[in-house]
């Protein structure tokens, strides 16, 4: 049997995830819980942590995977977006994937730091319209990031305490795409945009930010959780409201004034509360 592509395994992945937290919904709002007190922290601590978070719970509870952190020291050595790298322990499949934690709203899908998808936008001047004009740009050596990148984003509302995995299907935009709109310099914005949309006028994504003289972290494809809802898969289907969790933040301080013989200790404790939870559950 061939080994999977890795757009095809991170595809298995993503359907064994959403089936996994749909049967144990708890587990998966503890671990999302846990991750948005880190906010108490700091307003960008709990995106961080995040992806340490999400890859220990497939290493503690998701048997057929393992995951490692990357981190950021590699970051800038690594050929393409991922903060964890994920195998199937059946297939071997490896893939990586870009973890985002992101207000409800306004979405980073993917960095474009050469510019090149705006370059290429650039040609069209003020837009196309035709399904096929828009596929045969999409399919332009400028987007073949655009396909490859496996984003799994923790879109969270904070007013309301409550997130949504949601995961953007870049096939509906190749699928439903009819017309490339460049519209110029607005309110707050120095650079236009190229927003794409469908045949019904709804809004579907949009490239930014310009050339190199643009904010290389601005720079790259985005889409809407608000608008573009349509084209999300929501792997947890729906909002799970969270809750803080005060005694975590109170470890983490204790923590950072404790020696590592006590951290050994701790973790003694944690890695036992680990295993009651997956006996409760009926886990390996």
């Amino acid at each position: 049997m061939p080994t999977p592509t890795r757009l095809e395994a991170y595809r298995d992945f993503i359907n064994r995830f959403k089936f996994f937290i749909g049967k144990y919904p708890d587990l998966i709002t503890m671990t999302l819980s846990n991750i948005f007190t880190m906010r108490i922290i700091g307003n960008k601590t709990h995106g961080d942590l995040a992806e340490i978070a999400i890859a220990e719970f497939i290493n503690q509870y998701m048997y057929d995977f393992r995951s490692v952190h990357v981190g950021k020291d590699l970051y800038r050595a690594k050929s393409a977006e991922q903060d964890i790298n994920v195998v199937n322990e059946i297939t071997k499949a490896e893939f990586p994937i870009s973890l985002k934690a992101y207000g409800v709203g306004p979405l980073q899908l993917s960095t474009d730091k050469s510019s090149a998808m705006f370059k290429r936008l650039l040609k069209i001047e003020k837009g196309v319209e035709g399904k096929q004009k828009v596929k045969s740009i999409l399919e332009d050596p400028a987007f073949e990031d655009f396909k490859n990148i496996n984003v799994l984003p923790l879109i969270y509302d904070e007013k309301k305490k409550r997130c949504n995995i949601m995961v953007f299907d870049y096939e509906k935009v190749s699928e439903n795409a009819v017309r490339i709109v460049k519209e110029e310099k607005g309110k707050g914005r120095l650079h236009p945009v190229y927003r794409f949309y469908d045949k019904d006028d709804e809004y579907i994504c949009e490239v930014r930010y310009g050339d190199a003289s643009a904010n290389a972290l601005q720079r790259g494809l985005w889409t809407n959780t608000k608008n573009a809802i349509k084209c999300f898969d929501s792997l947890t289907n729906g909002w799970i409201d969270y809750s803080h969790n005060p005694v975590l933040v109170h470890l983490f301080s204790h923590a950072l004034v404790s020696s590592s013989k006590g951290h050994s200790e701790a973790l003694g404790v944690i890695k036992n509360d680990i295993k009651e939870i997956k006996n409760k559950m009926g886990l390996k």
